[in-house]
């Protein structure tokens, strides 16, 4: 690629940091900060050196490491006031930690200025443009992110310009403008970023906040304004509601508004998987661009039109940013739905055949059952083969008992679990315990197939949902337990309904292990 004309900057390591639920160790950011360089981002913001021990220790390991895409920054503030910059300890810290790049947090809000740094909006200038100058005088490059800047803006025009002046002043090589309450408005970004081009003369970004759901929108304003660089997160982490979401502009500046910023958004869905899972967060499935249900189609007439012609219904092809398309067989489902399906099976059935009806009706039974299939492919999978006479049990259940063992407070704390099955002709009986009666099904069922299926070790569970149906029925209810599985490249989901939690949670289970067996014969 040639020179970007919009660089991507990425902040998930210390904006996305301060999200609720968000902590990355050193292995962790460094592990993130690696995937980011590969991706093609442009800048990896790491942390703030000076205020704790793990970011120190980041940029120290960073510093050993070769970058094949994206420059290092380090993030921190402008000298306190009535201070030299030379005697500043946090200032010292950025220029310790080796990073390239410096961002540098400088107010830009008169409100600020004088309520939360208690200074003149003389000095709140010096400390700007002298610590700017400073830092570039060591030969680093160097961001202002004017913090609170479009709030600032609104409320005194001529004091927000002179601090951006002030750091020009300092040779600052971009201004980035920070909407940090996330409260302005696109057409509001536009104006004023189109304002600011007009009365600095270096290079503007826009760093925006999600407050109003307007992260993505006030980034693309920006931009539209003519900012070149765009800073955010991935997966939109951060602070209250949340950052720009990178995962949702960073396509939409590529594919809708023709401006390249990386080399190969087709792994972007992998990029968003991968920061979930290591941030412990639950996927967001209607995620732009990245979830699952991006391209889901549902509906019988919508699943038709697809057939024929996928742009009718898709905005762009899902593999352009790694995902896929995704047909949902439900009770609201037509024979395209169960044609679709059967052929990414590699089974071919014909419109209106008496194999298609059957398929229909038996979902549409189980789905007045409780079952639902939409959120589990894997037992969709199965109920399509069972009912084209085309599956064939792994082994067949004899029996299964679950018992609790008390300590000697007299609390329940260990399951223990007992399996027998028919596997090849063979009965095989096991033993096993686990934290509760799934976790001890689990471990019970696995001990007894792993001999014939050593593959059993590469499943693993992700997570483990209940819902109570018919509430009204009390502890009588029925259940249904979704349970999704993955072997660290596909993942799947399953579904059992019982009136008996443990009936159901043994039927997902089951489910769950057939359908991946099943996949590798």
């Amino acid at each position: 690629m040639n020179k970007p004309q919009v660089t991507i900057y990425d902040t998930t390591l210390r904006d996305g940091t301060q999200g609720t639920g968000i902590s990355f160790s050193v292995l962790d950011k460094i592990r993130v900060a690696e995937r980011l360089d590969a991706f093609g981002v442009h800048y990896i913001e790491g942390g703030w050196p000076g205020s704790n021990p793990k970011d120190a220790e980041f940029f120290q390991q960073a510093a050993k490491r070769i970058w094949k895409h994206a420059k290092i920054a380090a993030f921190g503030s402008t000298r306190r006031g009535n201070l030299a910059v030379e005697e500043d300890a946090q200032v010292r810290a950025l220029l310790d930690s080796q990073a390239p790049v410096i961002t540098l947090v400088g107010k830009s809000s008169l409100l600020h200025v004088r309520e939360i740094l208690n200074v003149t909006p003389e000095e709140n200038r010096a400390m700007i443009r002298e610590t700017v100058a400073y830092l570039k005088a060591q030969g680093r490059e160097v961001i202002l992110d004017a913090e609170h800047f479009f709030d600032g803006y609104k409320e005194d025009r001529e004091h927000a310009l002179g601090a951006l002046t002030a750091a020009v002043e300092g040779g600052v090589d971009l201004v980035a403008l920070c909407d940090t309450n996330g409260g302005t408005m696109p057409d509001e970004v536009e104006a004023i970023t189109r304002d600011v081009i007009c009365n600095v003369g270096v290079p503007v970004g826009i760093h925006s906040h999600n407050d109003c759901g307007l992260g993505v929108a006030n980034a693309l304003a920006a931009v539209r304004a003519g900012a070149v660089q765009v800073q955010g997160t991935l997966n939109g982490y951060g602070e209250r509601v949340g950052n720009c979401n990178l995962t949702t502009v960073m396509p939409n500046l590529q594919l809708k508004m023709g401006i390249p910023v990386v080399p190969d958004l087709t792994r972007l869905r992998e990029l968003s998987l991968f920061i979930d899972e290591l941030s412990n967060c639950q996927r967001d499935i209607r995620a732009p661009y990245v979830g699952s249900t991006a391209f889901a189609h549902k509906g019988g007439i919508h699943v038709n039109a697809v057939q024929k012609l996928a742009r009718s219904y898709e905005h762009i092809e899902p593999e352009l940013v790694g995902n896929t398309q995704h047909i949902l067989v439900s009770e609201l489902s037509g024979q395209s739905n169960i044609l679709l399906k059967a052929a990414s099976l590699g089974i071919e059935l014909k419109k209106g055949s008496p194999q298609v009806m059957e398929i229909l009706q038996e979902i549409k039974r189980h789905e007045a059952l409780g079952y639902e299939y939409e959120a589990a492919d894997g037992s969709l999978d199965l109920l399509i083969r069972k009912a084209l006479r085309l599956h064939e049990p792994l082994f067949e259940l004899l029996e299964y008992h679950c018992t609790f063992r008390r300590s000697g407070s007299g609390s329940l704390n260990t399951c223990e679990a007992t399996v027998k099955i028919c596997i090849r002709g063979e009965r095989v009986y096991t033993v096993d315990e686990g934290d509760g009666p799934v976790n001890a099904l689990d471990a019970a069922l696995r001990k007894a197939l792993r001999p014939y299926y050593p593959q059993i070790d590469e499943i693993a569970l992700e997570d483990y949902k209940v819902r109570i149906l018919d509430g009204k029925e009390g502890t009588a209810a029925r259940t249904r337990v979704l349970i999704a599985f993955t072997d660290g490249q596909n993942d799947w989901e399953t579904v059992g309904v019982s009136g008996n939690i443990i009936e159901a949670s043994w039927l997902a289970l089951v489910d769950a292990l057939e359908y991946k067996l099943i996949s590798l014969k």
